[in-house]
This record gives C-alpha cells, structure tokens and sequence, in this order.
C-alpha cells in the first residue's frame, strides 16, 4: 500500500506526530489501510494495532510494516478491560475501528454483533474515562441510518438501523455520543459510505464478485439487483478519518460519502466488464431479509473541514479488479484456508437459493 499526500491540505490544528495512536481492528481490511497511509504520512507518529485476529483480521496485510519500529502490533480483544486500561494510558488518540461489520453474518448470528460492537465499545469508553487520552475517534457506518428513497442524512437525522449489524453500530454511537454528554469525554463519532479497495476481505460485495469471477463461479446478486449504494473508495476514507483527527470538533459526528452512487446490478456488470467475462454469471438470489433499498449522506459538514473525496468509482473499481488479479495468492489463501469463509459463505448461500 502506498499513500502520497497531495501537500494540499492546510497545517494541523492537532498534530499526530511524535504521538501514539491506537487503532483497534487494524488488521482488518480500512484498519490496515489506515495504518498504511499514517505511517508514510506522518514520520514521527507511533501506532499500536490491537486486534483479536477474529477470521477476516489477516496480518498478511501488514507484513510490508511489521519490523517498522513505529509500529506495535498486539493481538487482544477489546473486551478485555485489563488489556485495553493499560493500552489507554500509553496513547493519545485512539481510532476505533474494531467490530463484526457483516451484514449477512448478524443475520445468521447477532450475538457476536452485540458483544463486539456495543459492550466492546462501552469497554473502551470505561477507559477513555479513565485516561488522559486527547482524542476518541469511533468509525461507524452510514447504515445506522436506515433506507432513504430520495433524500441524504445529514448527522442530525435520527437512527433507524434495519439489520442486526446497523443496530449493533447504532448502539456504539448512541453510547460514544452518552459519553461525551454525561462524562465530557473527547470523542468523534464518523459514518462512512461502503469502502472497497485492495485488501478487502472476500466475503464482501466487490471482492466476491471479482473472486468469483476470476474462477467462473456465480456472482449471488440479492434480489433484482436495483438497490443502490455511494461508494468510497478505501484510502479516501483513510484521507478522511485523518482530517477529522486533526481538524474535527469533539462531540460531533461526521459523515464520510464519495457521492459515487451506483446500482449493485452495475457493479456487478461493471466487474464482468473489466474481467472480459460474461453477464450470464450474474444469478439473482433470494433478496436478503430487511435489505435496504438505498443509503446517501449529506458531507457538507466534512466537506467544511478541506475533504472531499478524489477517486471516482470506475477509477477506484479498476484498479480494486487488478489488484485482485496480481494477488491471487491473497485471496486463494483466505477462500480455501480461512474456515470462517467456507463455512459462512456455504451455510448462507444455499439458505438463499
């Protein structure tokens, strides 16, 4: 991963060098990315990764990294209230990106959705309350949102979540947002569109459908394929969290959207396109249960701090398909070998016939 800054952005309002920031989830698909990118940004910064290695963490992410002497990686769980103290009163920022984040998987099992993603979070906040950490950043989703036919949510629109997953992020942020009311603690709360790029783990849309077809297989496109999504790409979301780090105001919320809005029907057209392979791989599958038609987010405030996204979707999906292409072994590795993957995407699949 290589990310070069563009020298446009304005100065620091705080600054991340010689600071240590903990990013949990960093193993992940964005946490990785992120560490990547502030890394080469930032020369002086030092990042400790804490992650449970659950199945889509994969270290092989970060292997160009792991001697780097700025980087520490620590394999934990966020609950695990001792661990995560002892991390607190080492670091100043924190990015918390740890969560089961699978749509398809809450729906078969909320449970872990729950533990991870709200009481991993009320542990953390247990700590930032106890600490003299300056900054809590908590990654959220735009999906706390619900479904919108027409309109964008701004950060002010109430939470109407539809899957376990959303509902699982909409209980972190109703509990980070508690935290800084009742308690003062420094937090920011961000909702991204859905990220793709290099690295994404294959269980999601647009690297199961490049997988796939790579290896001829169907592409289970859910129901008449029409339900739309704003697309973001990875190291702009990077670019994003970076600048509300520096420049976000405590207690607020910010949406992150490319404003790229495309019909899953076309990505997956799109994907054939580029792979030179035939539209008749498409299959339409049973429509998965309380399926969102459309997510949109109003950025203006985001938009106010310098950021806005660069890369267009078709842009960033070309150069998503040819990674996959020139790292075959990546993905071979996680499909065959990762039991997580086999298993889920066995039992799902033919639920949904």
């Amino acid at each position: 991963m290589k990310y070069l800054t563009t020298g446009k952005e304005k100065m620091d309002e705080r600054s991340l060098n010689d600071k240590t920031i903990l990013v949990t989830g960093g193993a992940g698909f964005i946490g990785s990315h992120f560490i990547h990118y502030l890394l080469e940004k930032y020369s002086r910064c030092r990042i400790v990764n804490l992650d449970n290695l659950t199945y889509a963490g994969n270290l092989d992410n970060l292997k160009d990294i792991e001697k780097d002497p700025r980087y520490t990686f620590i394999k934990g769980d966020i609950r695990d209230k001792e661990l995560v103290d002892e991390l607190f009163k080492k670091v100043q920022f924190v990015v918390h990106m740890a969560a089961e984040t699978h749509v398809d998987r809450s729906i078969l099992d909320a449970g872990e959705f729950v533990l991870t993603d709200v009481f991993g979070t009320f542990v953390l906040l247990e700590s930032l309350k106890k600490s003299n950490t300056e900054l809590f950043v908590h990654v959220s989703t735009d999906e706390v949102y619900g479904s919108t036919e027409a309109d964008s949510f701004s950060e002010e629109d109430a939470f109407n979540p539809s899957s376990p997953y959303a509902a699982s992020k909409a209980g972190a942020d109703h509990l980070v947002h508690s935290y800084y009311v009742t308690f003062g603690l420094p937090v920011i709360m961000v909702r991204p569109s859905n990220n793709y790029g290099p690295y994404q783990f294959p269980e999601k849309f647009i690297p199961l459908f490049i997988t796939n077809a790579l290896d001829n297989k169907k592409l289970p496109l859910y129901g008449d394929g029409q339900n739309l999504r704003d697309w973001l790409f990875v190291r702009d979301n990077c670019r994003a969290i970076d600048c509300i780090l520096r420049k976000g105001k405590i207690g607020e919320a910010y949406n992150i959207g490319a404003q790229e809005e495309k019909k899953n029907i076309e990505v997956a057209e799109n994907i054939l396109k580029l792979l030179g392979k035939p539209p008749s791989l498409i299959e339409f599958v049973k429509d998965r249960l309380g399926h969102d038609m459309r997510y949109f987010l109003d950025c203006k405030k985001i938009h106010s701090l310098g950021w806005k996204a660069e890369k267009k979707f078709f842009e960033g999906l070309k150069e998503t398909v040819f990674w996959y292409k020139q790292n075959e072994d990546w993905w071979r590795k996680v499909k065959q070998k990762n039991t997580g993957f086999k298993k889920f995407y066995r039992e799902y699949y033919r639920r949904n016939k």
